[in-house]
């Protein structure tokens, strides 16, 4: 249930959803499983699985959702070779080759066909939404997953509007200063072992991990004009991550004290309970570290509307 990535959305929707609102608005799009014809099912579950089928749980104003997509896998190459098997065959039994709108439907005949014997593969993705920070958070390396959620949750809403969390100052700036003067490192934070700096145009990108930060190799790719894309960072007792200039953060390692306070609680024999005993906890970790990182950035960007 740890979140390992982060893509950040500040909420700008005057309505406040109740849990109950919420609740019986997410549950006409309940996930049910592809039928044999159908490629692919996106629909919100329980975050606890088989141990409730709660769809929201609400903890001390953290709110967690979780959707699941469920697709058939069908390679694209056995298509290819099937269609190519029936054009020979038409081909030869009509005395000339299938034109392109005859290859069309043959080839969706044949997607028809294959899909109930496909293999399905079910993938999951947490959402959390701070009520009281107006944020949400979506477990996904990619923004491309994380909007898939949201306009699921736009679609079981009625509208939704956010925008992606967004410092004042771009986050890459901020970083390669962060690297070319120690002394702008916030209180806190330290930098880690990996780093990816990116030059303008074609000229060249460094990407090294287990790599010293105030190294030489490091300062004389700055002193070229590279400009940090990505950093590891060591925000002190919370978390590892590597922030991207796009604000994505990735490969989130909570801290050990954080996971320590998990191990003092009582609530092993109660799965429900001990899940929500984590997400309270990581909502406040992440909570804590989105807040300081937008601080540290020099602030968060004026949000300007968005459409529906």
């Amino acid at each position: 249930m740890w979140f390992k990535h982060l893509q950040l959305y500040r909420l700008l929707d005057e309505h406040d959803w109740s849990l109950d609102q919420l609740t019986q608005a997410l549950d006409p799009w309940r996930f049910t499983p592809v039928t044999e014809t159908q490629a692919r099912r996106v629909g919100w579950a329980a975050p606890a699985g088989r141990h409730g089928d709660q769809l929201v749980h609400e903890v001390q104003g953290h709110r967690l959702m979780t959707l699941l997509r469920q697709e058939r896998l069908l390679p694209s190459a056995v298509v290819k070779e099937t269609l190519e098997e029936r054009v020979e065959a038409l081909t030869a039994q009509q005395g000339y080759p299938p034109g392109r709108r005859d290859k069309l439907a043959l080839k969706e005949r044949i997607v028809e066909e294959l899909l109930p014997r496909a293999f399905t593969r079910t993938s999951r993705t947490d959402l959390w939404w701070d009520t009281k920070r107006r944020l949400i958070g979506i477990n996904a390396s990619s923004a491309k997953r994380a909007e898939e959620i949201l306009d699921v949750l736009r679609e079981s809403l009625g509208s939704l509007k956010v925008i992606p969390l967004a410092p004042q100052t771009p986050a890459g700036r901020t970083m390669t200063t962060w690297l070319t003067d120690p002394t702008t490192r916030p209180e806190g934070m330290v930098l880690g072992d990996q780093i990816e700096l990116r030059a303008k145009g074609d000229d060249g990108i460094l990407r090294a991990r287990s790599i010293d930060p105030d190294g030489e190799e490091v300062r004389m790719s700055l002193d070229v004009g590279r400009q940090a894309s990505k950093l590891a960072l060591n925000i002190e007792e919370q978390m590892t991550l590597v922030l991207q200039e796009d604000m994505s953060i990735k490969s989130i390692r909570f801290a050990d004290a954080v996971l320590k306070e998990i191990d003092d609680t009582d609530s092993d024999d109660n799965p429900v309970l001990q899940m929500e005993t984590e997400f309270a906890l990581m909502a406040h970790v992440l909570g804590d570290t989105a807040e300081r990182l937008m601080q540290w950035l020099g602030g968060e960007a004026t949000p300007a509307p968005a459409a529906p």
